[in-house]
């Protein structure tokens, strides 16, 4: 993997206030701040009648967690969730019980997702008021987790290099392999100074994402996460450190693991 800039820090604790600044204004010419957060996912591999967005994390559903971590930045102007249009009103009745508890009053826009994560992106890209220099992060919904200081760095890298993602430096050793019909055969070991795991958000000026989405439109590319368009149009992406704490949620056990994470925070 080629990363054209690298910008690690050393991470920082922080904790949720559950006082907020005032709704920011939509101001022409100051840089503004949007989230883009895809739950349009049907979670399949989650046993369980809903999707993992919906599934409650210390009372709470998780992405109302991931909505709360964002309407706790000072300096982001509005958050968009893109959903499958059948759970629409259920998320805009989340939203509303817990507008005034978390900060959300006038923050958060619901818009219809696809069947893909690139197209639920691809339409909230679409709904944003933003000008090409603003900054867009899109952060997984099932990734509750998020801390403010991770969120204030990937805005700072974005506004210095143009694209910056939450990465964390693999630990274990990475091997390239081949699929064959009997299994798996080693074909590289490939060094972990040249690997990161890729974790959310990613950030992006509006002008460049939208660039990338075009240009994988017009290809009918599809990648597995922003970060892929962008590189592919060119785009150097910085890499910002992330934490173990902002985990994905995909299975029962990273439910747990998140339970544990939250009172922990709580402390």
């Amino acid at each position: 993997m080629a990363l054209a800039g690298t910008v690690f820090k050393s991470c920082a604790k922080a904790h949720l206030s559950l006082r907020h600044p005032p709704p920011p204004l939509y101001t022409p010419g100051v840089m503004q701040v949007f989230v883009i957060l895809p739950a349009a996912g049907l979670g399949t591999r989650m046993a369980g009648p809903q999707p993992k967005q919906f599934l409650a994390l210390g009372g709470v559903p998780i992405l109302i967690h991931s909505l709360r971590a964002f309407a706790a930045a000072p300096r982001v102007t509005a958050m968009y969730v893109a959903v499958r249009k059948p759970e629409m009103e259920r998320v805009q009745a989340q939203i509303a019980e817990f507008a005034s508890e978390f900060g959300f009053a006038g923050r958060v826009h619901v818009v219809e997702g696809g069947d893909r994560r690139q197209e639920s992106v691809a339409n909230a890209l679409n709904a944003l008021p933003a000008e090409p220099d603003d900054i867009v992060l899109v952060h997984d919904a099932v990734r509750p987790l998020i801390d403010a200081a991770t969120i204030e760095r990937t805005i700072d890298a974005v506004a210095e290099y143009g694209a910056a993602i939450v990465g964390l430096p693999a630990v274990d050793t990475i091997k390239q392999v081949e699929r064959t019909a009997h299994g798996a055969l080693i074909t590289a070991t490939i060094p972990r100074e040249f690997v990161v795991q890729a974790q959310t958000p990613q950030g992006f000026r509006f002008g460049l994402l939208q660039r990338a989405f075009a240009e994988a439109t017009a290809d009918g590319f599809v990648g597995t996460d922003e970060a892929s368009l962008a590189e592919r149009a060119g785009i150097p992406v910085a890499v910002v450190h992330g934490s173990q704490v902002n985990l994905k949620i995909t299975q029962a056990s990273d439910l747990e693991l998140a339970e544990f994470y939250l009172r922990q925070r709580g402390r």
